[in-house]
């Protein structure tokens, strides 16, 4: 799903000449840095660094990554992945690992997991796998979501139902957000099915997921503002804590809070109100609920609620 050579390649094609001390002109036709340009500044040879980007050369050192890293302007979390397709490379293909979810079905949460996220009031909260599959979630998370939401992938939410579009109020945000960490969980789980029929059907049914893709951006976000445009309720701006969860792979707690005395949390309440006492359940099988329930009211670009 990912390679050394095609992310070497993204990375050096973003890197701007004049930025590395590279003198240009108007003749000069190639996007970002050249392959000797980006070998001479990381102080490997011109050879090695194109069997590098050919597949060819497999057990660069940490020396050479360090070097390479620091050239292409990478962030922390792309030398992390970048050093991650490496060791790949040097020991092949391998197999899961301890502790990895199983190819086939959904993983199952752990009862105490399952405690903690009742324990959470005031404020949606999901268990969440790499996939972006959301194994759990407490009642505002339902409500949220407008379902019961274990069975929903935040991922094909996002790129597939254009009629839930309207949910997001920063919708293009989310999605390199979403393009992000699935590049990301494609170099940390190599070896699952499941992930990589996941990154086929939204390469094949979203024309936006392609060019994303293709942009071998990887990101980590653990944190930061998440924004809804809520059919019921309006603008829901929000702050999202992501939990990576012990010895859990690729599970984490999140809990999308609003900041106190706001009208995100006026919203929030509002929200918990207009659910009460309908049945909203969302920590079992997803529900068929009658049309006159809040929580399963659709969205729709269309609506006539306050813009987020």
């Amino acid at each position: 799903m990912d390679d050394l050579a095609g992310f070497l390649r993204t990375r050096r094609s973003r890197v701007d000449p004049a930025a590395a001390g590279i003198p240009t002109d108007r003749r000069r036709r190639v996007a970002g840095l050249r392959r000797e340009e980006v070998a001479h500044l990381s102080g490997v040879s011109v050879d090695y660094y194109v069997r590098l980007e050919q597949c060819r050369a497999t057990q660069p050192s940490e020396q050479v990554l360090d070097a390479l890293a620091e050239v292409l302007g990478l962030d922390g979390t792309e030398r992390e992945h970048l050093c991650r397709l490496a060791r790949q490379h040097r020991r092949g293909a391998k197999a899961p690992g301890k502790g990895a979810q199983p190819a086939g079905g959904r993983a199952r949460v752990r009862p105490e997991v399952l405690r903690v996220l009742d324990l959470v009031v005031g404020a949606p909260a999901l268990i969440m796998d790499h996939r972006l599959d959301v194994l759990a979630g407490n009642r505002l998370a339902g409500l949220l979501y407008g379902r019961a939401v274990p069975g929903l992938n935040t991922a094909r939410h996002i790129f597939l139902e254009e009629a839930e579009r309207g949910l997001y109020a920063d919708w293009e945000q989310c999605t390199l957000d979403v393009v992000g960490h699935l590049r990301l969980a494609a170099g940390q789980h190599p070896d699952d099915p499941r992930l990589a029929s996941l990154i086929g059907e939204l390469a094949m049914r979203s024309e936006r997921f392609r060019r994303l893709w293709a942009r071998a951006d990887v990101r980590a976000r653990t944190h930061g503002r998440k924004a809804f445009r809520h059919p019921l309720v309006g603008l829901l701006e929000l702050h999202q804590e992501n939990f990576a969860l012990p010895g859990e792979s690729g599970m984490e707690l999140l809990v999308l809070s609003a900041a106190p005395g706001s009208p995100a949390e006026d919203g929030l309440r509002l929200l918990d109100g207009l659910g009460a006492g309908r049945g909203a359940d969302t920590g079992g099988e997803r529900a068929s609920p009658r049309r006159t329930d809040p929580a399963a009211m659709p969205f729709s670009t269309s609506t006539g609620t306050s813009p987020m």
